[in-house]
Order: structure tokens, then C-alpha cells, then sequence
């Protein structure tokens, strides 16, 4: 037999897979060889959600199912983060082409669903050379399988004791014919021989090579002949065959045990943990040295990669702890709705190999691949209110956002805007990546004079509130998921325009000093705005320059209002207001009450009453207590010896009214007896006095019977009228 025969490894330094695909689109199919196995990858966007793989032979087509690939060395499996299918098959796969343990011919078939619901199949073949030494000993820790060859000329290896042995020689004495038998130990339980076709039916493959003897068994904690023993506090998984031989005298006797931990990883709240024991014992024992090394996706990373993503491998005499933080580059992060609440996972693949050397000097190289993922994570995004006071613009962050989550709307104060939308309306949003990870972010600008509201809480304390509605989809599936904020803003020692006012003798002139803060509010004259151009219509003198604002308002004009009128002097109020352009209220006024000196007036007040103060002077032999109105009964109130004044409601003292679709005058006579030289009989002179009032304010007039103006009404004194009695 050849198990005595040693064989050298003739080590080819590069890797040459050719690939011959039967009408196959570029792309669709990629093929590397790795260090012990051909990886063959396609793309899910061409070969469908279901696509599945073939081995080809000379005895023919053999489809590569779950328990298939586990007894015979591939790893088939559909990765939806990377968006691939994957087949992973081991050099010393069952229908795999070996030429002196250093060239292997694959051959295969994929088959699709194709666009009619039938099957598809495209034909892939790949050849690879050796890129790496064998070492005497090789384990290969799958996912569905464990393998383990050993060189053809090694018989006990470490990890077996004189007792096993000597147990184990013993029952080859009495038992093994010429033809290989196999021997499963397993603690409490005594040896049994059976044929390798045996060990077959129970899932076990025995495959000799040129010069290497390879067993695999499945890759299932607690299967028939395996066991999970504890080691260092990690669980491994053990199948501990021993192949014998006898031929004459001689007992050819081969240790093919496999371990493997079975550590599966956890959350540990930060990132993933994977544990494994230093020493995996009984595969070694008695260790003289060990090298590790670590990486992901089937591929070892150096000491600078590992670190440069975060990576960590903590080694002490008993375990080997790797983490790897949570989004780490080398894994994959899914993002998913769940009542609106928006959950991640994140599955990284651990790629792990150990070279031990132990006191025997044989080299046992260990690999293993561990996909490992967290549980569902609530993910919390990030809010950051980044707004410059100065700037006026609100300015948000929202952070924490998978590669696969788009900000396709917003909702701001419950408008709506697309991202072109927001776009067009001076709104500003921009997608931003995340400082040292993969994940991306957007920043969100919005004027404060765009759709933000002001709220005054309190005296002196100003507002901006903008309250967000961020519409995300997950892709590519389109998911929605609505994420809320709310945004403030705000400055203190804010208050309304404060107006200063001072007496002249003809006016009232009111001045303020502009703050930063004047735009939030709009000065006004009753329910009007003070503009340039009202100021220009009403005769006021307006000056506004970058320092303040000065009105002069002329006695008499409009927005005046009179009382106490006596013939020495009257009180003449103006009032100024501070308001919210868009409601209208009042936060603060200045009514400015003047005292002036009574020549000539009249007031025509808002409840009625015409109030008037005439000079009679002028008219010769005229005696002021002997004037009256139209209603001779309605004297002066007073008089002296050039005035009189009068005031009386408009619906007495013989008052006459006159309307048109536009105004109510009220019109009544001064009337003032005097002697003339010309004429011995005596003379009246008549003065009308009149009111004239705006019908649009007098509605109480007409539905209640009582007057009541919105604002003063506009009163002249007309030309004296000389009449006989």
C-alpha cells in the first residue's frame, strides 16, 4: 500500500484558474482558487434567489445538496448581503480531478430558473495549482464539514496516547483482516470495527490520494461517532477515527482525528466575539509553538488590515478571543422596517488558521470558517442640531445611517417636499459620509424665514422651532420608515421695537433705535403698516436710516385722537404699535398723550360727538353768548370773548345727515348774532360745521342703533356766512 511511501510537494507559487462557461454572461460567474479550495461565486441579480450547483464526473452529474456537500467536501450557500451564491469545494472534494496532490480539475454545472420557470444550466470548469506547501497534517473546519488529511507516510500522530494506542493495536490484532477497517473512539464505549463503506452510510468519507489520507466527516455537534467535549470553557466538536490495517505481521495503524470548536460567536453589546482554545486538544498536545492569523470572507489579513479595521486577537495561554466591532469593514450590515421602528443586524465571516508545532515536530495547520451575526438591533439614528445662531439657518444632522437606507422626503412644520422639491425651494439637503465607518448621514439646511415657526415662551425670549418628518426607504426592496425630530433654536433678550416720544408744539415725534431683531415685527398706525408711502399720504415726516427710525407727526393729522378740549388747551394722542406681521398681535405701543394750546378745531370722536372750538373774532359786534346751533337751545359750553366751543351728539341739536354710497356727513350751524352799520336790524352770520364718516366703519349703526366708528371721523368749519333776520 502506499501509506509508507513518502511523497514530496512539488509547490506551484501562483494560481491559475481557467474557466469555460456555455453561454454565460460576462460577469455572472467568478472562480479563484484559494489556499484549499476552488471558490466559486455568482451573482444573484443574474442566476435568480434559487440557483443551485452540479459536480460533473465521468460517471456523471451529482447535485450538490445539504447532506451531499457535507459528505463530500462542498459548501454551498446563498449570501443575500453580498448579493451572491457561493460554492466552496475542497481540493479533495469527491468528484474533483487530483493530479499528484497539486493540480485539480473541477467541473460543474449551475443551473438557474430562467424568465419561462424552467431550468437553465450553464456548464463552469476551473483548474488550480497548489499555491501553498501541504503540511503533514492539514484541518479544515467548514461550515457543514470537518476535514482532516494527513501525509501518507505518518502513522501515530500527537493528540494520541500510549493507551489509546495500545487499545487500539489490540483490537487490530484480533479483528482486521488484510482490508482497511476504521475504529471510532469514543470515551466509555469500546472499539468496533467497520469497513470504510460502512462508515459511509453513517456519513463518514474515507479517500485515499497520492500521497495523502484524507477523512471528512459532517460538520453536526452530537452526529453518531462524534462528541462535544469542553475545553478551556470553549465546546469542541471531536470525531477520533483510527484506520488499521493488518498484513502478516505487520499492523498499519493511521490517527485521523478531527476537532473543531464550535463557538458560533456573540453579541457582546459592541461587537462580535468568537472564542476558540489555544491548545484544541486531543488534535495537539504538548505545544511547542503556534502561529495565528485571522481575516474574513476566506481570505488571512496582516497584522496592519487587521488593526486598521479594528479587528482584535487576543491571545493567552488557554483561549483565543477575536472581535470585531459592530459594522466593521469586512462585514455586512442589513437594515429592515418592523412597525416602523428600524432594526440592523450584522453578519461578518470569519475566516481563522492556526499552524501548531508541537513536541513531536509536526506541523498541523488548522483552518476554519465561522459566519457569525448579531441578534436584531433597534438602531437609533442620530440627531444633531449643528445651527449657527447667526447664520439664520437651521442646520441638522441625522446620522447613523446604513449604506442601504436613502432619504427620499422630508416634512418640515407639515410640508411636504421631495428632495427635488426641496431643492427648488431654497431648502438644502446633502448626504455626507460618516467619519470612520461606512455609514453615511445627511445634513438638512433650512432658513429661519422658510416654513419655521416663532414662539415667544416667554418676555424677552425668541423661538425657532422646526419640526422634521425624515422619510427613509430601505433598499432595494424601497421600505419606508419614518424617523421624527424636532429642532429649536433660540436667543434671548428679543424684544419688540421700543419707541421714545416727545412733545412739540405742533406734533408729537417718536424715534427708535434699531436692534437686530426689528424684521420679527412690523411697526404700525392702527391696522395699517407704516411704510414710506403711508407716511408720504398722511403728511407724517419719516426718516429711517441703519441707526433708527424717526416719525414727526403733525397735530391734526390722521391717527390722532382728542380729548379734554376746553378752550386753553386739548389733549392730543398718537399711538404707535409693535405687532406679529402674520397675527396681527400687538406686542407692545406707545400712546403718546400731548397737551396743545386751543385755537381753532374740531373732533369728530368714534362715539358721536362733534366737539368744536370757533374764533368769532373776526366778526364784528358779534356777542359769543348769543350763538347757538341749528337747535336754538344748544348754547356754547363756553365762551370767552373771541371763542366759543360747542360739543353735542351728532343726533341732537338739529344735526342734519346726508349719505352717499360711501359716507355719512353730519352738518349743523354755528350761528352768531351781531349788529352791522349798514344795516340797523341785526345780523346773523352762520358757520356749518361738519363731520364725515367712512360707512364701511359705522355697522353698529345700522344693526344695533348705536354709534360707534372704527376711527375717527373728518371735520372741517366752512365759510362764514353772512344772514338778515
Amino acid at each position: 500500500m502506499a501509506f509508507g511511501i513518502w511523497l514530496g510537494v512539488f509547490v506551484l507559487l501562483s494560481v491559475w484558474p481557467s474557466v469555460r462557461c456555455s453561454d454565460l454572461p460576462r460577469g455572472a460567474i467568478e472562480t479563484v482558487c484559494r489556499d484549499r479550495y476552488l471558490l466559486v461565486t455568482t451573482q444573484l441579480s443574474f442566476a435568480g434567489n434559487e440557483p443551485r450547483f452540479e459536480a460533473v464526473d465521468a460517471d456523471g452529474v451529482h447535485p450538490i445538496t445539504k447532506q451531499y456537500g457535507s459528505e463530500c467536501g462542498y459548501m454551498f450557500s446563498i449570501l443575500p448581503l453580498p448579493g451572491h451564491a457561493e460554492l466552496r469545494a475542497s481540493y479533495f472534494s469527491c468528484h474533483t480531478d487530483n493530479q499528484d496532490d497539486e493540480v485539480f480539475t473541477f467541473s460543474f454545472n449551475l443551473i438557474t430558473i430562467d424568465a419561462n420557470g424552467g431550468d437553465a444550466t450553464y456548464s463552469v470548469n476551473a483548474t488550480c495549482s497548489l499555491p501553498l506547501p501541504w503540511s503533514p497534517r492539514e484541518v479544515s473546519c467548514e461550515e457543514n464539514y470537518m476535514e482532516v488529511s494527513v501525509r501518507g507516510e505518518v502513522s501515530g500522530l500527537p493528540g494520541t496516547t500510549a493507551d489509546d494506542w495500545t487499545a487500539a493495536l489490540a483490537e487490530a490484532h484480533s479483528s482486521a483482516t488484510s482490508t482497511w477497517q476504521v475504529m471510532f473512539q469514543q470515551e466509555g464505549q469500546q472499539l468496533t470495527p467497520m469497513s470504510p463503506s460502512e462508515a459511509r452510510e453513517l456519513g463518514y468519507v474515507f479517500y485515499l490520494t497520492q500521497g495523502r489520507l484524507v477523512f471528512r466527516s459532517p460538520y453536526t455537534p452530537g452526529s453518531v461517532m462524534g462528541s462535544v467535549t469542553m475545553v478551556n470553557g470553549t465546546l469542541v466538536e471531536v470525531v477520533y477515527p483510527i484506520l488499521i490495517s493488518r498484513q502478516r505481521w505487520v499492523v498499519i495503524m493511521v490517527n485521523l482525528v478531527v476537532a473543531c470548536s464550535t463557538d458560533e460567536g456573540m453579541y457582546d453589546g459592541a461587537g462580535l466575539v468568537w472564542q476558540t482554545p489555544t491548545l484544541l486538544s486531543p488534535l495537539v498536545s504538548g505545544l511547542e509553538s503556534s502561529n495565528i492569523s485571522m481575516g474574513v470572507d476566506g481570505q488571512l489579513l496582516d497584522e496592519a488590515n487587521t488593526a486598521a479595521r479594528g479587528y482584535s486577537l487576543d491571545i493567552s495561554d488557554t483561549t483565543v478571543q477575536i472581535s470585531i466591532p459592530f459594522n466593521a469593514a469586512g462585514g455586512y450590515r442589513k437594515s429592515f422596517v418592523m412597525a416602523n421602528m428600524y432594526h440592523e443586524f450584522y453578519v461578518v465571516r470569519l475566516y481563522y488558521e492556526q499552524i501548531f508545532m508541537d513536541d513531536s515536530g509536526v506541523e498541523t495547520r488548522l483552518r476554519l470558517h465561522r459566519p457569525m451575526n448579531t441578534p436584531l438591533l433597534i438602531q437609533h439614528l442620530s440627531i444633531i442640531n449643528q445651527t449657527v445662531l447667526e447664520d439664520r439657518v437651521f442646520t441638522v444632522y441625522l446620522g447613523n445611517l446604513s449604506y442601504d437606507v436613502d432619504l427620499v422626503a422630508v416634512k418640515l412644520n407639515g410640508h411636504n417636499f421631495t428632495i427635488l422639491e426641496a431643492t427648488k425651494s431654497g431648502l438644502v439637503i446633502t448626504m455626507v459620509p460618516q467619519p470612520n465607518s461606512t455609514l453615511h448621514a445627511y445634513i438638512l439646511r433650512v432658513p429661519f424665514d422658510a416654513v419655521i415657526h416663532k414662539l415667544y415662551p416667554t418676555e424677552g425670549l425668541l423661538e425657532y422651532l422646526l419640526d422634521i418628518n425624515y422619510t427613509l426607504v430601505i433598499l432595494p426592496q424601497a421600505e419606508p420608515y419614518f424617523y421624527l425630530a424636532s429642532v429649536v433654536a433660540q436667543f434671548n433678550d428679543v424684544f419688540p421695537p421700543v419707541f421714545k416720544g416727545v412733545c412739540k408744539e405742533k406734533s408729537i415725534r417718536f424715534q427708535m433705535d434699531h436692534k437686530p431683531f426689528d424684521y420679527l415685527w412690523e411697526v404700525g398706525v392702527g391696522p395699517y403698516i407704516l411704510t414710506t408711502n403711508l407716511a408720504a399720504k398722511r403728511g407724517y415726516i419719516m426718516r429711517n436710516d441703519s441707526k433708527s427710525l424717526t416719525l414727526e407727526v403733525p397735530l391734526f393729522s390722521v391717527g390722532y385722537t382728542y380729548k379734554d378740549i376746553n378752550l386753553k388747551q386739548f389733549r392730543g394722542t398718537f399711538e404707535i404699535l409693535s405687532r406679529a406681521p402674520k397675527t396681527l398681535e400687538v406686542k407692545s405701543s406707545l400712546a403718546k398723550a400731548c397737551l396743545f394750546q386751543t385755537t381753532e378745531i374740531i373732533v369728530c370722536s368714534t362715539e358721536g360727538v362733534m366737539t368744536v372750538v370757533s374764533v368769532i373774532l373776526a366778526i364784528p359786534g358779534s356777542e359769543p353768548s348769543g350763538s347757538s346751533l341749528l337747535d336754538s337751545t344748544c348754547r356754547p359750553q363756553e365762551m370767552d370773548d373771541t371763542r366759543v366751543l360747542f360739543s353735542f351728539r351728532l343726533d341732537t341739536c338739529g344735526t342734519r345727515v346726508q349719505f352717499d354710497y360711501q359716507h355719512l356727513t353730519y352738518e349743523n350751524e354755528i350761528t352768531v348774532e351781531h349788529t352791522s352799520q349798514s344795516v340797523e336790524a341785526p345780523v346773523s352770520t352762520r358757520l356749518t360745521v361738519r363731520c364725515v364718516y367712512p360707512l364701511s366703519g359705522l355697522y353698529k349703526l345700522f344693526a344695533y342703533r348705536r354709534f360707534e366708528a372704527d376711527s375717527p371721523g373728518f371735520g372741517t368749519i366752512l365759510t362764514r356766512v353772512p344772514v338778515k333776520n
